[in-house]
């Protein structure tokens, strides 16, 4: 049985390499790349993200990377994006009073946690949504690794009309904040799992299942 193929879009994140190896690990077929050709024709689509949700948003467009997860998802393809490249997927983020548009494919604003300690750093449970694909098979108190002081506090995405919900997970740190959403062919989570040990490679190999 061949391995899946996944293109984890360079468009200047910083975690790059640490998810290249994850996801080989967990059993892909990796390609590291910007080409616009690959990255819509691979089986799977993985946006990586650290920094700035802005510098981050730039560097996307750079690349055309809002282009080729438009289309990816226009067609039903595969797509996970992680940390920042979970933030950007909403549709602006705010940060020190500078609001910066988004991929707009959930409503929605990543803003500054409300939290007594900045940033969260570190490692917590979540609350994962009923049904969840990603997140099946592993304990309920399974840890995941999250460094980041901004996040999306409130799901604001209220009618689907026909389509089915998405399935929203939760964490807390001060108060609760969206941890992870998967929404048909796209998926993302706030958490590192290239960093989160047993726990974050079995949600990779979870996404990997349902590329084939």
């Amino acid at each position: 049985m061949s391995k899946p193929s996944v293109v984890v879009l360079d468009y200047g994140s910083g975690n790059i390499r640490s998810a290249e190896r994850a996801l080989e690990r967990a059993g892909a077929q990796v390609t590291v790349t910007s080409d616009m050709d690959s990255a819509l024709n691979a089986d799977g689509l993985f946006v990586p993200g650290v920094g700035a949700y802005a510098a981050c948003m730039a560097g996307l467009k750079a690349v055309k990377g809002d282009r080729i997860i438009g289309r990816r998802l226009a067609g039903s393809r595969p797509v996970l994006g992680i940390c920042v490249g979970m933030q950007i997927l909403f549709e602006r983020g705010v940060e020190h009073g500078v609001e910066t548009a988004g991929c707009d494919e959930w409503p929605g604003t990543v803003e500054r946690l409300d939290a007594p300690i900045i940033p969260h750093m570190g490692w917590n449970t979540l609350d994962v949504a009923d049904g969840s694909r990603l997140f099946a098979g592993l304990d309920a108190d399974a840890r995941f690794y999250f460094v980041h002081s901004y996040g999306v506090r409130k799901w604001e995405l209220t009618d689907t009309g026909r389509m089915a919900a998405p399935l929203v997970t939760w964490a807390t740190h001060g108060e609760p904040f969206v941890a992870a959403v998967e929404n048909g062919p796209l998926s993302a989570t706030q958490f590192h799992p290239e960093k989160s040990g047993d726990a974050g490679a079995h949600v990779l190999q979870n996404w990997l299942k349902q590329l084939s």
